[in-house]
């Protein structure tokens, strides 16, 4: 059975890194290490550490020399393994391909919006035994992000506010008909992995938001009309080595972050969500829940 880690005093960032960050530079003591779960293997050891007095835990979303494909990553065992290993705020940098001609490669976006395209992917924690059902309006945290926002601008960093991203399943790129369909939608950039994972950390009560580093255009563009694997990678170099200069700018500003949100309560939202009667619910998966809602299950 996996067990939680103690609790922190203060706030833990955790960064899950998408394609191309795999590592976290400038971080004091750094270790890494197999953090287990009921949920499966995540996809890699988590790097502890600490840029000055702040706690941060890495988790290479793909794995270490990217071994996992968007479909393959195990979600829920990520998410679980973060908030076992003490994580409050959670950065997600990520990958995404762009539907808008003033997005061009190298653009940094402050994701506040998804549509969910992935159909094969486990997407929850709860289910049969037992249910809850959490709120998805405001899938990011805003106050999280307006920290985010202020660490890139000490980063030197342009960071556009706001954006809906499209979740599809992958491991192809887009169609030009999907890639038209999604442009119709009004949807700003595409990637493979912020879903499931955003209903994942509001289900963990994690305070939740994706930094989408433009790699490309999608192929609606008549001047990329083949998205390549070659063409990306030149990208992400740059993406990556802009991102852990986020993540440095951005642990000494943790603390900033205030500690209730206007639009949702971040890490409360479980404590109306539940909806199975207590003796109705199933006591193994209540186990499995131990790190993710042990907050709100405990004594009930």
């Amino acid at each position: 059975m996996a067990k939680s880690m103690a609790r922190p005093v203060g706030p833990v960032l955790g960064v899950l890194g998408g394609s191309g960050v795999y590592d976290v530079d400038g971080l004091a003591n750094k270790e890494w290490r197999k953090v287990e779960t009921p949920w499966g293997e995540p996809s890699d050891e988590l790097l502890f550490g600490r840029i000055g007095s702040q706690k941060v835990v890495f988790l290479p979303r793909h794995g270490r020399g990217h071994k996992l494909s968007p479909t393959d990553i195990n979600y829920r065992a990520n998410i679980d393994a973060l908030k076992r290993a003490g994580v409050t705020d959670l950065l997600s940098v990520s990958a995404c391909g762009s539907f808008r001609e003033d997005l061009p490669p190298g653009t940094f976006i402050l994701v506040d919006q998804f549509i969910d395209r992935t159909f094969d992917r486990e997407k929850s924690f709860f289910g049969r035994g037992m249910v809850a059902h959490v709120s998805m309006a405001h899938p990011t945290c805003a106050c999280f992000g307006e920290v985010i926002a202020v660490a890139a601008r000490d980063a030197g960093i342009d960071l556009v506010r706001g954006g809906t991203y499209l979740a599809m399943e992958g491991p192809q790129f887009s169609s030009f008909a999907e890639s038209q369909l999604y442009r119709s939608w009004k949807c700003d950039v595409v990637g493979m992995t912020n879903m499931p994972e955003a209903k994942l950390a509001r289900e963990a009560e994690l305070r939740y938001a994706t930094v989408a580093m433009v790699t490309d255009f999608d192929c609606w563009h008549p001047d990329h009309d083949h998205v390549n694997v070659a063409e990306v990678i030149k990208v992400l170099a740059g993406n990556a080595e802009r991102a852990r200069a986020l993540v440095k700018a951005l642990a000494p500003r943790l603390a900033d972050r205030k500690s209730e949100c206007a639009t949702v309560v971040c890490d409360r939202v479980l404590d109306l969500a539940l909806i199975t009667v207590p003796e109705a619910r199933d006591r193994t998966v209540l186990a499995k829940l131990d790190a993710v809602a042990g907050r709100v299950l405990t004594n009930r």
